[in-house]
C-alpha cells in the first residue's frame, strides 16, 4: 500500500514532470508579477484597474485548471495502483 504524496510534493513533481501544468504555473507567476506592479502604485487609472481585474480573473482560471489536472492526475495514480 503506498502513501498519498503532500501536496507540495506532488506540485514539485509536476512542474518538473508535466509540460503542460509548468506552462500553467509558469502563466500564473507572470500575472502575479503583473499584479505585483499594480499594487505597488498608489492609484490606478480606469484602465489599470480593468486590467487588475482581467488579471486576477485569469490567474483564478489558471489556478483551477492546475486544480482540476493534479486531481485527475491524483485519480489517475490512484487507479493504477489498484
Amino acid at each position: 500500500m503506498s502513501y498519498p504524496v503532500p501536496d507540495t510534493e506532488f506540485r514539485e513533481q509536476l512542474l518538473r514532470d508535466n509540460p503542460e501544468y509548468r506552462r500553467l504555473a509558469e502563466e500564473h507567476q507572470s500575472y502575479d508579477l503583473q499584479l505585483e506592479s499594480f499594487n505597488n502604485k498608489h492609484f490606478l487609472n480606469e484602465e489599470e484597474q480593468l486590467q487588475e481585474k482581467l488579471l486576477k480573473k485569469k490567474k483564478l482560471m489558471l489556478k483551477d485548471q492546475m486544480y482540476i489536472m493534479e486531481q485527475k492526475i491524483r485519480k489517475e495514480m490512484e487507479t493504477a495502483e489498484h
